[in-house]
């Protein structure tokens, strides 16, 4: 349990550092496009692209990191009115729904990226695959995420 919840802070981390910086970056691109639009009316064909992929990575990143805070969207009021051990029960099969998605979500994307790896991506000249990795890596991060709350709750209940 230790190392997981290690490694798992260790992932988090690392994608709380890659969603800030792309935000940054967002933040900045459509600053200057802005500019260079209503300014010098000049506006780049590279930014919606690049702004795409970069509020991909940043919503699914987030998603990812909200559901290990806890924090993600929940109806408990059901779930609060029921017994403890019944409270586990749910919250355990809350994240055992949410294993199955992602792992639905991981082979779904992992097949749409491997369709579209000869494709381009308009202007950027980039795979349009990458578009389709940023679903499976956050898929994974909620895999893991998941398992991490579900090896905590069957600590709680041995308590």
């Amino acid at each position: 349990m230790k190392f997981v919840r290690c490694f798992n802070g260790i992932v988090a981390r690392v994608m709380t550092v890659l969603a800030s910086i792309c935000l940054a970056a967002l933040v900045a691109l459509v600053m200057y496009s802005v500019v260079m639009r209503y300014v010098f009316d000049n506006a780049q064909d590279y930014v919606e692209p690049i702004g795409l992929l970069l509020v991909l990575f940043i919503a699914f990143m987030g998603a990812a990191l909200k559901l290990r805070d806890g924090g993600h969207i929940g109806l408990d009021s059901l779930v609060k009115a029921m017994p403890p051990n019944v409270q586990l029960g749910l919250i355990a099969f809350q994240h055992v729904c949410l294993v199955a998605f992602a792992v639905a979500v991981c082979f779904g994307s992992w097949d749409m990226a491997m369709t579209t790896l000869d494709d381009q991506i308009p202007i950027l000249n980039l795979p349009e695959a990458i578009r389709y990795l940023i679903p499976v890596a956050a898929s994974v991060c909620i895999i893991l995420f998941s398992i991490e709350h579900l090896l905590t709750l069957n600590k709680r209940e041995q308590t």
